[in-house]
């Protein structure tokens, strides 16, 4: 590849010559630039985002919606009115999708809010170890790093595991998280 080198020094005795990254005798600074040429540029992930825009006034009530950071179902909206000072305003209520927790905001019915991408996948339910869930894919690839979930859905899992049935379980994943959120009896 193709590089540039420029010196720079102020101090005159700087013997700054062809390569020397340090000169010992040079009090000052000595600069060097190394510009490269054909410069590449990789990314580590696949380019996908974890979020999109959409109109406030057009996200629904059951919809997604990103409140404070989190992944959240929208329970309650309602718009008021527009006042004298211009735009109408959407009061969103929302339940974070993993932890259950409230949210609310308030936003012009014209601004833009983030939708979270949210992916639902059913898996089929191989073993349980130590807490975590051996999970398989209709493909037959498996997966083992997800906890069985730490509230009712999760004991009533890990019971029916216990009682040797087999059964399919739901995965919501949203932002990075991913958790257990339904199961229900194969059909096989």
């Amino acid at each position: 590849r193709d590089r540039i080198f420029m010196y720079f020094c102020a101090a005159s005795e700087c013997n700054l010559s062809e390569g020397a990254l340090f000169v010992s005798s040079c009090v000052s600074a000595c600069v060097l630039l190394d510009i490269a040429m054909d410069e590449t540029f990789e990314s580590a992930d696949a380019g996908a985002s974890k979020t999109y825009p959409q109109q406030c006034s057009a996200l629904r009530k059951n919809g997604f919606v990103v409140l404070k950071g989190r992944p959240c179902k929208i329970v309650d909206m309602s718009t008021s009115k527009t006042g004298k000072h211009g735009h109408a305003k959407v009061h969103l209520i929302g339940i974070d999708m993993f932890t259950g927790k409230k949210y609310e905001d308030i936003c012009p019915s014209t601004h833009n809010m983030e939708v979270p991408n949210v992916t639902r996948r059913d898996y089929t339910l191989v073993n349980i170890d130590d807490g975590f869930m051996s999970l398989m894919e209709d493909s037959g690839d498996t997966r083992e790093d997800l906890k069985v979930p730490d509230n009712d859905l999760g004991k009533e899992i890990q019971s029916r595991f216990d009682a040797g049935e087999t059964f399919i379980v739901t995965i919501l994943k949203a932002m990075d998280d991913e958790s257990a959120i339904a199961w229900k009896t194969s059909k096989a």
